[in-house]
């Protein structure tokens, strides 16, 4: 009888039996001492498992109860994600705008970059072209871009290849051509441009006319029959004529007329002028006062300046001086154009160097100060210190009614000098007063 009761009750201690007792005391809230009784009668069905059965393994037998303890799980393996929140098109536009504005920040930032790099690499490139610019206007570089043209018909004077020699032994260049002006030579200057070359020639003003004194006698007599009939140039002759025209041209051009000849009859002396007179009184019964009056229109009217030489020696030095004058020139024309001509570009021991800023501008203010006699360089700063600039010193006397109060404006400044103080003064006052305001340039400031 107690076989049979034990097997039943293993049959009722089922793990269906038992799990829907269990769904049944999980489902009624509130009812503590159901769960405990169930609890209790799965112990014990749990413990008369154990003595009529095998030995479970201590994993299964403890994760049993814990099993039937846990709540019921929903789906898949662990915790549940929360539901995502699902954004609205004004929150998605305006990711999108940030991210555009963010876009185009970094291009504004990359393009500002590129373009100050491309800033940095012009400047850099005007810099070495102004750098270059200025070692080609020097006189040593600015020689080899200059050449000198001859015209053939000199070449066949006695003499003329001392030019020749003398042009080859300075390594310069030259060039045999026909010239507008017969028996001329020019200089022609090679500058670096964008062509289809690289370089344009330009043509200096500067022109030089070689003559023997027989033709120098007919350009005379031209010019004197020119005066004569009221400036009608008709048949000036072979050198006269040619000349006008090429004046006329080109005003700007300067002619010099060489005036030599070999034979030692007719050697210049005197400037020249002495064996011209005679000679044409001899010759043509000309008075001095006639030739007087051909030279100063020649020089005067046409620009044309006339030197009497020896022979070709003096002819190659006065062309040699000539070339390396034109060598000279670019560089003196740059030193000309500055705008403050007086404050050099370097130190000097005189002046002062002015940057394009205008650094620099109130020393150039001090030593014009200390131009004045006794107006030391202490002076000078205290003056520069309390009026930067002349334009405020101005101001300040304009201020002011009298011209006694104007004169004493600077006298109360204090200098300080070796460690002392003392005042301007009145006489300095009154002198920087009569400097900077005085309209007579014969004015003597002490």
């Amino acid at each position: 009888m107690s076989v049979l009761r034990r097997a039943k009750t293993w049959e009722i201690s089922e793990s269906e039996e038992s799990d829907a007792e269990i769904k049944q005391d999980l489902n009624r809230v509130g009812s503590s001492q159901t769960v405990t009784v169930s609890t209790d009668l799965i112990k014990e069905q749990s413990s008369d498992h154990r003595d009529r059965t095998l030995p479970l393994s201590p994993a299964k037998s403890v994760s049993r109860p814990a099993s039937a303890l846990s709540p019921p799980r929903t789906g898949g393996r662990g915790t549940p994600s929360p539901a995502r929140k699902r954004r609205s098109k004004e929150e998605i536009e305006a990711d999108r705008e940030s991210v555009r504005e963010r876009r185009e920040a970094r291009e504004r930032q990359r393009a500002a970059r590129a373009h100050e790099k491309e800033e940095k690499r012009r400047e850099q490139q005007r810099r070495r072209e102004e750098a270059e610019h200025l070692r080609s206007l020097r006189p040593e570089n600015c020689l080899r871009c200059l050449t000198v043209c001859i015209d053939p018909a000199l070449l066949q004077q006695d003499g003329s290849d001392i030019l020749l020699d003398a042009l080859a032994t300075f390594e310069w260049r030259f060039n045999i051509e026909s010239q507008q002006l017969p028996r001329s030579i020019t200089w022609t200057r090679d500058l670096p441009q964008q062509g289809d070359d690289g370089k344009t020639s330009v043509e200096e003003e500067q022109v030089v006319l070689v003559l023997d004194l027989t033709d120098f006698i007919d350009v005379v007599i031209s010019v004197k029959k020119m005066l004569d009939s009221e400036g009608e140039e008709t048949g000036m002759g072979p050198f006269l004529n040619p000349l006008l025209e090429c004046l006329n041209r080109d005003s700007k051009k300067v002619v010099t007329l060489l005036v030599t000849d070999s034979d030692p009859d007719y050697r210049a002396d005197a400037g020249g002028v002495h064996l011209l007179d005679e000679t044409l009184q001899s010759k043509l019964g000309m008075e001095s006062l006639d030739i007087e009056e051909v030279l100063v229109y020649l020089q005067l009217c046409k620009n044309i300046s006339l030197v009497f030489l020896d022979g070709w020696q003096d002819v190659t030095n006065h062309l040699c001086a000539v070339t390396k004058a034109l060598s000279k020139r670019p560089f003196k024309l740059l030193t000309e154009r500055a705008e403050l001509p007086f404050c050099v570009d370097g130190s000097w021991a005189s002046g002062v160097r002015v940057e394009k800023d205008g650094l620099g501008l109130i020393q150039v203010w001090s030593k014009q100060i200390q131009q004045l006699n006794r107006v030391s360089p202490a002076v000078a700063s205290t003056v520069t210190a309390a009026y930067p600039s002349p334009q405020l010193l101005l101001q300040a006397y304009q201020s002011l009614g009298s011209e006694e109060d104007r004169k004493g404006l600077l006298a109360g400044l204090l200098v300080k000098s070796g460690g002392k103080e003392r005042r301007i003064g009145p006489e300095i006052s009154a002198r920087v007063y009569r400097c900077l305001t005085a309209q007579n340039p014969q004015l003597v400031l002490d």
